[in-house]
């Protein structure tokens, strides 16, 4: 199928990271499912787009962090074999010490970042499978590898990402379904504000907060050039490649019986 052909499902898509995948896929020729909870915005965006791009675009306003609203995904994801794609883009951030959080902070962190991620992407593998075509894109973060005194949740929840896309990318290979495995760092979106985050973006060292557009950009590119794993912000691959091989050694290390000698006193 060419791209005018397929149908692009992306999550979070009323701003940020989202609304410029969507864009870009946009213009790529792909037709658009746009999932976030602001109809305003989700409307406008789909407007725009579609008279630049001539696309099919549907809005389908959903809060993910609530399970009936997921299983109306689900259904989409599972009926619409059109859709070659989706972008699991949608996730919260509330970064506070663990101790001081609230139950709910943590619980949407999981329900969107991990739960939701989980459940569409098991949507829509049934149907890339049967016809073995299609891309699923996870957004993760940098996090995932560093938990930070106010990260331990959502650092927790893009390691679980992370773990889950990799063991997903094992599964599927000699497939005709790809899996790629997003990692940002710093990124100029709504999430960083006391209101969402806790932290506002003006804190932060601006050096290190990367753009929308160059964030989605490399993203784009990696899959293209084929990546399962892309870190937009890193230069040098070559500390990926290491981190990587450092991680499958220690896993080899652990297939023994015994304790280590450090652990054995007699």
């Amino acid at each position: 199928m060419s791209p005018s052909d397929k149908t692009a499902l992306v999550t979070g898509a009323s701003s940020g990271i989202g609304a410029v995948y969507a864009e870009h896929l946009a213009a790529r020729g792909y037709h658009l499912i746009l999932v976030a909870r602001r109809a305003d915005r989700l409307e406008a965006l789909a407007q725009t787009l579609s008279q630049a791009h001539g696309v099919r675009i549907r809005s389908v306003v959903a809060d993910l962090e609530n399970d009936a609203d997921v299983g109306r995904i689900e259904a989409v994801l599972a009926e619409d074999d059109g859709i070659r794609m989706l972008v699991n883009n949608a996730g919260v951030a509330r970064l506070t010490p663990f101790a001081k959080a609230s139950g709910h902070d943590s619980q949407s962190q999981i329900s969107l970042n991990v739960v939701a991620l989980t459940r569409l992407t098991r949507a829509a593998l049934p149907g890339f499978l049967a016809r073995n075509d299609g891309a699923i894109v996870n957004v993760a973060s940098v996090l995932a590898i560093e938990s930070l005194p106010i990260s331990a949740v959502y650092s927790g929840t893009k390691a679980y990402v992370m773990a889950f896309t990799r063991g997903l990318q094992s599964e599927l290979a000699g497939t005709g379904v790809r899996v790629q495995l997003v990692l940002p760092g710093v990124t100029a979106t709504d999430l960083w504000s006391e209101d969402v985050s806790g932290v506002p973006l003006a804190v932060l060292d601006k050096d290190s907060v990367m753009s929308t557009r160059d964030l989605v950009d490399a993203a784009l590119t990696g899959l293209d050039d084929g990546e399962s794993v892309t870190w937009p912000s890193v230069e040098d691959m070559q500390l990926w490649n290491d981190f990587d091989q450092a991680r499958a050694r220690l896993f080899g290390a652990t297939q023994r019986g015994l304790p280590a000698s450090r652990y054995r006193k007699n």
